[in-house]
């Protein structure tokens, strides 16, 4: 949602080091490092990105969430839990 209030900026110095380990994965491939090595690497990328999403989402409930339930606005309330459920599904995948 464009122009909104949350800000994601505490989670830029995690992505960063993701960034980094998606790299390394890519090296170790070029390298012909072990199998087992490799994989381990990139479920460790996978489960920092899983945290996160989860900062990202628990950050959502706290503020977005919140606020459509202080407004008192049926609909923002409803579009706001759709999409938390919408999100839990994807994740649970």
């Amino acid at each position: 949602m464009k122009g909104h209030p949350t800000t994601h900026g505490e989670n830029k110095a995690r992505l960063a080091r993701i960034e980094g380990q998606v790299r390394a994965v890519g090296r170790m491939i070029d390298d012909g490092e072990y199998c087992i090595d490799i994989i381990t690497q990139i479920q460790a990328a996978r489960s920092a990105l899983q945290s996160v999403s989860k900062l990202i989402l628990e950050k959502h409930l706290k503020h977005c969430v919140a606020s459509a339930i202080e407004s008192r606005n049926e609909a923002a309330v409803e579009e706001k839990l759709e999409e938390i459920m919408t999100v839990i599904k994807r994740m649970e995948k």
